[in-house]
């Protein structure tokens, strides 16, 4: 649909438009019109009280039952309470120094309350809530109408409430012309689909709720059509970019790597490689996801087809996220191809964190083509590196990069390279876009022989015996010979102001904020890994063990050497950051402890949970949270150890944390461009969208037979390089 791009200041104001700009970032007719109600109540219907989640801003109806005013102790001033219900559940209202407010608040009256739900004493609170109250009487012949009268709920901020937003809209509605639709006339007519513009009417000013279904089924069905076409036609004009096939010869390095294996290649090893490089030898560039769990053998796949590259006269870059990754990428290579092959291919590696000499030499070795396989971390984008000849990037754990990163990596080809990204866990964005038909892809299920299942449980910091448990827990391994890992969010107390003591035999969280007469929720302090590491030095329970830090601001010798020591064992516990998140390979390893889980994605505690149990024996994941049940945070926490399905914790992911931006170039959930669409439930809309596009541009390729089709992407097109320009 192409929407009006016209300047919210112009119809709202310049007031009201800075206000949804800043808060909400809208600017023009077309945010405001795509804005759409997150969920539709009524006036006859109250919300459920005890289904909300605390820490979520809500819109909720309900009765007021008292209001009664008492003044703080202490301090000057008054606290108003308003106690509201669905009839079950209470809610308590409260307003500092308001008291003003019981001429309109009283006992009876129904209305609409917004603001951000909190707990004070056991007890759910708004605090300072915007409300709306609802007319006390209406003619009989209405009342039922109007009970019924569907009320859209927006995703709203504190300073725009749903119902400010709901009276813009009425402006926009009204003043809003003819608008173009992209999908047409035979196809819209046999999808029993609403008119466009009757669609967004209805969906913003339902009459009833048959109204808004249909309007969101009609707008549900536009995304999908105008996703897979912005997709199939960029798939399309990929499969026309000329780059360099890459064939390894009968006689290369690829040929006397597999011949010099000690171990025979899994079956599907061998299916995946077969598809990677027969993407190699096409004269347009491979864009391929390899999925498999940790250890199923993703960086040997890799390793064929950077060798198959070489092979071909090209270079191959492996991007990994961290220094200590790709240090032990660098050295399991070396290791891998042995000495000979090592010289043959030239492997190099290239980080931040080098001498200026060793720079110099990688750099030299890069631009001149002889370092024919490259391992690096981000240094690898930088302007002063250049390639020969770039013909394959493998992008390792490709969510701990954005779009942007690995795009900057691609432009440093002649021609366009192939691209292999590697995940254990796709990232919400991946998954998408896979689902949408943007990349191909390659799946591992095999583990390795003999491998362990990990046992995952979540621990409550509100069950501190339960935690005091975890520290025995990690003791009774330490003293079956094994080691263990404690991950923490942060480095040190300056990161956040962590303190940290030991109390009861359990680390415990000291709060210097806790108060009463203000009513705000405490603040949670986040685990530091300097703190920790001297905390459990003074846990009885780990006496005597050698417990160290690992962490990302420590040098790389520091790195190198304390990740030496852990993997010979003369260190017990090893406390960390996520620089240990994936490739660090410790077989000895046998538990993992997870400090303020809540705090990582499911696929960062994926990835945690796969550096133990690798040796052969069983693996336990401890994941210490202190996020409330009923919330999106506990809900991550307990799907990671409920399931260690790669993909159907991806799945999870998806649903938690959205799409991202599947055109473009935002990496995580928040910020989805999808506004109704959703890949999981919608996957049958999304493919039979797909069928109707790909039969129209294999007909039509230039579009010039479908106009609105090309306008609209155009200007998709058009916001997504304005996008990347802002990032």
């Amino acid at each position: 649909m192409l929407l009006p791009l016209e300047s919210l200041d112009r119809v709202l104001g310049d007031r009201t438009a800075k206000s949804f700009a800043r808060h909400l970032g809208l600017k023009t007719v077309s945010d405001l019109l795509l804005h759409f109600p997150r969920r539709y109540s009524s006036r006859g219907e109250l919300t459920p009280i005890a289904d909300i989640p605390i820490g979520e801003s809500v819109s909720i109806v309900a009765d007021i039952v008292d209001v009664r005013e008492r003044h703080m102790t202490g301090r000057k001033g008054s606290i108003l309470e308003v106690r509201i219900t669905d009839g079950n559940g209470m809610l308590s209202l409260t307003f500092f120094n308001q008291a003003w407010r019981q001429k309109d608040l009283r006992p009876g009256a129904r209305g609409l309350f917004a603001g951000k739900i909190g707990a004070y004493q056991g007890k759910l609170q708004l605090t300072h809530p915007d409300y709306e109250l609802f007319p006390e009487e209406i003619s009989g012949d209405k009342a039922k109408a109007w009970a019924d009268l569907p009320i859209p709920i927006y995703p709203a901020a504190s300073a725009v409430t749903t119902w400010m937003i709901q009276r813009a809209m009425g402006v926009i509605l009204d003043t809003l012309g003819p608008i173009k639709d992209e999908i047409g006339e035979s196809v819209r007519t046999s999808e029993g689909l609403l008119d466009i513009s009757d669609a967004l009417a209805k969906i913003h000013r339902p009459a009833t709720m048959a109204e808004w279904q249909a309007a969101r089924d009609t707008l549900r069905f536009h995304e999908a059509f105008l996703l897979q076409a912005a997709l199939l036609k960029r798939r399309a004009e990929n499969a026309h970019t000329a780059t360099t096939a890459r064939v390894p010869k009968p006689d290369g390095a690829l040929s006397k790597f597999d011949a010099a294996l000690p171990f025979e290649l899994t079956r599907g090893q061998i299916e995946v490689g077969e598809e990677i490089l027969n993407d190699l030898a096409n004269a347009h560039p491979m864009n391929r996801l390899l999925q498999g769990e940790v250890g199923s053998g993703k960086t040997l796949v890799a390793l064929r087809s950077m060798l198959a590259v070489a092979d071909s006269g090209g270079q191959a870059a492996l991007l990994a996220p961290t220094e200590v990754l790709a240090s032990q990428h660098f050295a399991s290579i070396a290791k891998t191809l042995g000495e000979e092959l090592t010289k043959q291919v030239g492997l190099t590696l290239l980080t931040g964190q080098m001498t200026v000499a060793e720079r110099k030499r990688s750099l030299l070795q890069i631009v001149s083509g002889k370092a024919q396989l490259v391992v690096g971390t981000h240094a690898l984008i930088a302007d002063r590196v250049e390639f020969l000849d770039l013909g394959l990037i493998v992008v390792d754990e490709q969510h701990r990069f954005g779009v942007e990163q690995r795009e900057a990596l691609r432009l440093k080809g002649k021609l366009p390279p192939h691209v292999l990204t590697m995940t254990a866990t796709p990232i919400p964005r991946t998954l998408a876009v896979t689902v949408f038909g943007d990349l191909d892809v390659s799946t591992l299920t095999e583990l390795p022989a003999g491998r362990k299942e990990i046992t995952s449980h979540v621990v409550q910091l509100s069950q501190p015996n339960l935690v005091a448990r975890v520290w025995t827990r990690i003791a009774e391994e330490v003293a079956a010979g094994r080691q263990a890992f404690v991950v923490c969010p942060r480095i040190d107390e300056d990161d956040s102001g962590e303190e940290f003591t030991k109390a009861g035999g359990s680390l415990q969280e000291v709060d210097s904020e806790a108060t009463t007469e203000d009513l705000k929720p405490e603040k949670p302090k986040l685990a530091a890994a300097i703190s920790v590491a001297e905390a459990l030095k003074l846990n009885p329970n780990l006496k005597g063990l050698n417990i160290e830090v690992l962490h990302g601001r420590m040098t790389s010798e520091q790195k190198a050497d304390v990740m030496g020591r852990f993997v010979g064992k003369q260190i017990d516990v090893l406390v960390s950051t996520t620089v240990i998140e994936v490739g660090v390979d410790v077989p000895n390893a046998t538990v993992m402890v997870v400090l303020d889980a809540e705090r990582f994605g499911v696929s960062q505690l994926h990835q945690l949970r796969g550096r133990v149990g690798r040796g052969g024996l069983p693996g336990l994941c401890l994941l210490l949270t202190s996020a409330e049940q009923g919330t999106i945070a506990f809900e991550r926490v307990t799907a990671v150890a409920g399931t260690l399905d790669g993909f159907k914790l991806s799945e999870i992911d998806l649903e938690l944390r959205r799409e991202g931006d599947v055109l473009g170039s935002t990496q995580s959930g928040g910020r989805s461009s999808l506004k109704l669409l959703r890949v999981i439930q919608d996957a049958p809309l999304i493919q039979h969208c797909r069928e109707l596009v790909s039969s129209i541009i294999e007909s039509d390729p230039s579009l010039e037979k479908h106009p609105e089709i090309a306008e609209a992407l155009e200007r998709l097109d058009e916001q997504r390089q304005a996008n990347l320009a802002k990032s």
